[in-house]
């Protein structure tokens, strides 16, 4: 189902940006980021995020994004951004002239993780899926928007039934570079249910 990017809300609108009817643009401003504690022991809390609402407890979102990244961590892609502290996102993160960070970050009760595999650095273009089955959600990535690969399983412990998500981008350094985002989807979940071992009872 064609997303309707009117419905769209900034958290952190960027000085420069355009939203069409099926195409959004974001030139990131330097020193924008998402992180929180583990490792660097800092926490930023500043990067946009252009989001849509939904209480659909089972859907998939997915989105193209193109980025003419070009210095250390530039990064862009998919996100659902609940708060400050609760968090997901899924971008290719640029490292240096030859490899790339595909990767996903999962931030719970205020604390990141980062799950990557180094790519080549010419790819500038990725599709991205974010799937929700209740509380618990699946990154997805391709390269054609057709063949989609798992990049990984989590569950959000304080989500509740509304849910935010959309698309970020941003220069955590002194860095400024352009992600254009297309394609924009939304609809029945993709995520299949588990075929095999049955749940536990609780």
């Amino acid at each position: 189902m064609k997303v309707d990017l009117s419905k769209f809300e900034w958290t952190r609108e960027p000085k420069n940006n355009v939203v069409s009817d099926d195409k959004v643009e974001i030139i990131t401003e330097p020193f924008t980021d998402l992180w929180q504690r583990t490792y660097y022991h800092f926490r930023n809390d500043n990067a946009p995020a252009l989001q849509m609402k939904s209480e659909e407890e089972f859907f998939s979102f997915t989105v193209k994004a193109v980025f003419e990244s070009k210095h250390r961590f530039d990064q862009g892609g998919v996100i659902m951004y609940l708060d400050s502290e609760n968090w997901i996102k899924a971008s290719v993160e640029y490292e240096n002239e030859e490899i790339g960070r595909l990767g996903s970050v999962v931030t719970n009760n205020g604390y990141s993780d980062w799950a990557t595999t180094d790519i080549d650095a010419s790819v500038k273009c990725m599709w991205f899926r974010l799937s929700r089955r209740q509380d618990d959600f699946c990154l997805e990535n391709s390269s054609d928007g057709k063949n989609y690969k798992q990049m990984r399983i989590c569950h959000m412990f304080n989500v509740k039934k509304e849910v935010t998500f959309g698309i970020y981008a941003c220069s955590p350094e002194d860095s400024s570079f352009k992600a254009t985002f297309s394609e924009f989807d939304l609809g029945e979940c993709k995520w299949l249910a588990h075929d095999g071992q049955k749940p536990d009872e609780e």
